[in-house]
């Protein structure tokens, strides 16, 4: 692929990143997105189908020459925080910003659309275009895309994140498991209120919840192998409501993050025993609500092997091993159904100031990484259909 062919496709890709980035919408209400891709893919001839469950929308671009078919996925969904970038577009919707790259994961999904509507005579097989609601939060929108048939017909599937902790012109992945697997557990400690002066007379469910906190850090460091990584994270405690009266009630939340299937039962069967323990041995009673999450991103070897090979044939990016990491993505599931790849493409530089991380309220990305990852999935899908033709 030659360069100029790639840098054509930048300003639009910039246009649609900057009209997402000032228009974004949150999970399961990306209303106005669906329709904003809706039309730019129409206009460019794609064959379109909704989805029945929430918003959404895939469609197929179908190559002159017979061959199989490559999914490509891009994700919708901003989140609710409030930005705080002093530049011309950012977000318009207060309290709501697309502070993980989302915005650019679907403008480069549209220019590889338009690059492949414009070369369908020597397309071998079919592109088939996702552009996912919902990533951000549980269960995700990736489960009702396969449902409503994103991936029948597909043999392969690809998809990209826009990743400021690399530097841009860098892309990593990894073979086998890359992201973690994603669980929330909801803890409500219950005592007996009374008088901050006379403890006696009550069950402090802070005392209580504050020893179960801190029970619950061992987890990891006593139970899980050393070499098996693994999180348990408790993000809120919240109890009480005056300096002298001892709280009834106390409510935890936290996260689970770990690789293995076999680990992540370990961790939900002793967060639910110490709970129990934890609290009957302060007088207290807890019940624990535990909620499933995404799975364990788990990336095909011999597709990983192929983004590796191919990788270096986008003008200007190179290709690196990624380290495991703790974030969660519900590309998972459509890996359960097919083999493909998911790639982390840098998208960081210092030069420009982009150096906050994800989910940050000055987020921003560097919109040369578009470049690159819209070469990498066209590339990717290019070499995996002559290779089967």
């Amino acid at each position: 692929m030659e360069q100029e062919v790639l840098t054509a496709l930048l300003p639009s890709m910039v246009e649609w990143r900057r009209h997402l980035h000032r228009h974004p919408e949150l999970s399961y209400m990306e209303k106005e997105t669906t329709a904003y891709v809706r039309e730019i893919l129409h206009d460019l001839g794609v064959e379109l189908q909704s989805v029945t469950s929430g918003y959404g929308l895939f469609g197929t671009i179908r190559g002159d020459l017979p061959g199989r078919t490559v999914a490509l996925r891009a994700d919708m969904d901003a989140l609710p925080i409030q930005d705080e970038k002093t530049c011309q577009y950012a977000s318009q919707v207060p309290g709501v910003m697309h502070a993980c790259g989302h915005d650019g994961h679907t403008a480069v999904l549209l220019a590889v659309a338009e690059y492949f509507c414009k070369h369908k005579e020597t397309l071998r097989g079919s592109i088939r275009l996702i552009f996912q609601p919902a990533e951000e939060v549980c269960p995700g929108g990736a489960q009702a895309m396969i449902k409503d048939g994103a991936l029948d017909g597909v043999d392969v599937i690809y998809g990209i994140h826009l990743w400021t902790p690399i530097p841009v012109g860098t892309a990593a992945s990894a073979p086998g498991p890359l992201m973690a697997s994603t669980d929330e557990f909801f803890i409500e400690v219950h005592g007996k209120g009374g008088h901050g002066g006379m403890p006696h007379a009550a069950v402090d469910s802070v005392v209580a919840g504050s020893a179960l906190v801190l029970q619950l850090q061992s987890v990891v460091s006593r139970f899980v192998d050393p070499l098996d990584p693994a999180v348990v994270t408790i993000g809120s405690i919240q109890g009480g409501t005056a300096q002298n009266i001892i709280a009834e009630r106390c409510r935890l939340a936290g996260t689970v993050r770990c690789f293995r299937e076999e680990t992540r039962e370990l961790i939900r069967n002793k967060i639910l025993f110490m709970t129990e323990y934890t609290a009957r041995a302060y007088g207290a009673t807890a019940t624990v609500d535990y909620m499933s999450g995404y799975p364990c991103l788990i990336n095909d070897e011999y597709e990983f092997n192929r983004f590796i090979q191919t990788g270096p044939q986008v003008p200007n990016l190179q290709t690196d091993l990624s380290a495991k990491i703790m974030p969660a993505e519900d590309f998972a599931y459509y890996l359960q159904h097919v083999p493909g790849c998911f790639i982390l493409v840098g998208a960081g530089n210092q030069d420009k100031g982009i150096v906050h991380p994800h989910h940050h309220p000055r987020f921003d990305i560097d919109e040369d990484a578009m470049l690159h990852a819209a070469g990498l999935m066209i590339r990717m899908a290019e070499s995996y259909l002559v290779e089967y033709a």
